[in-house]
């Protein structure tokens, strides 16, 4: 669960890396994990949640296979249990997976890839019941694997937003119709989630970014960094900084902020500074205008018709 300003101050750690070779992501994940994991793992139970997007332009729109892999296997070395899963927007997990050749590998060390299908309703603050995923719930360590990405709807798809995948199957774009107009609360539900999570650790795959649009048609972005910590809120202000967005241009920001959610001022943050700055970049494009949250209910129903259609196929 996630806590109120008034609470100690939050730790982030940092770490530039430049592209996704196995030795040197090992040992930065080994870097960012240690300080914020037990030291005993032995049959924990881990749930890995990366931004399985699509199959469609996996390499750039999904939390890159390699970094999955190696997250996956930093824990199993440590003896715990690991599975990953996700409700991709169109076909499956596993399908998303082998399109980025992480379904066999993963396969081989023991690790589970999960649907994120059977569901359990929590009751948020605004009286609105919805279903996560009984994966998720039932896990005893959460570690969200976002991709950082340009968002069309949100501006930027960081660590708070990868949390939206908790949320099972068909519910998200629902939430999207009946939560999503003009005048809706879609970022506010989606920013009081978080205090539904189990213990949870985000380790943000920023290596190479998606800018422009997103989250499926943007251009990479070589931003070379890693962000590690267990609110998703702070990890989100300390990729805002490092981007240079304005924190108020983030809907999910100025959502957290609302709710009073630990994390929202870099001050508050314990981390090395040099280490930040150094990481800052130029260049880095968001959509000036956003689309709205709320789908055409054309493009809903037909988007809908083929998520059945990929179900019943079990893509």
């Amino acid at each position: 669960m996630h806590s109120s300003k008034q609470d100690s101050k939050e730790h982030i750690y940092l770490a530039a890396q430049a592209d996704y070779n196995e030795q040197a992501l090992a040992e930065k994940i080994q870097t960012l994990l240690e300080p914020v994991t037990a030291s005993n793992l032995h049959s924990t139970k881990v749930l890995l949640k990366p931004n399985l997007l699509t199959a469609t332009n996996s390499s750039l729109s999904c939390t890159d296979g390699r970094f999955i892999i190696a997250a996956a296997r930093w824990f199993l070395d440590r003896g715990a249990s690991v599975q990953v899963g996700d409700s991709p927007s169109f076909g499956s997990a596993a399908s998303v997976l082998a399109s980025m050749h992480a379904f066999t590998p993963l396969q081989a060390m023991g690790v589970r890839v999960v649907e994120f299908k059977k569901s359990r309703q929590v009751q948020l603050k605004h009286g609105i019941q919805v279903g996560l995923a009984q994966a998720a719930l039932d896990c005893d360590l959460l570690v969200n694997l976002p991709k950082v990405k340009a968002h069309g709807q949100a501006r930027l798809t960081l660590a708070v937003k990868n949390c939206f995948g908790c949320v099972a199957g068909f519910q998200k774009p629902w939430w999207h119709m009946l939560h999503g107009g003009k005048d809706g609360i879609f970022f506010d539900l989606l920013a009081g989630l978080l205090a539904h999570l189990p213990p949870s650790i985000h380790l943000v795959d920023g290596i190479i970014a998606m800018h422009k649009t997103g989250p499926m048609h943007g251009k990479p972005f070589q931003l070379g960094c890693m962000v590690c910590g267990t609110n998703p809120v702070a990890v989100d202000t300390v990729l805002l900084y490092i981007l240079q967005v304005a924190a108020g241009k983030s809907p999910l920001w100025l959502a957290a902020r609302r709710a009073g959610l630990a994390g929202t001022e870099l001050d508050e943050l314990i981390l090395d500074r040099s280490r930040l700055d150094a990481l800052r970049v130029d260049g880095f494009r968001i959509p000036g205008e956003l689309n709205p949250v709320r789908f055409n209910p054309l493009r809903f129903l037909k988007n809908n018709g083929k998520r059945i259609i990929l179900r019943l196929r079990g893509d």
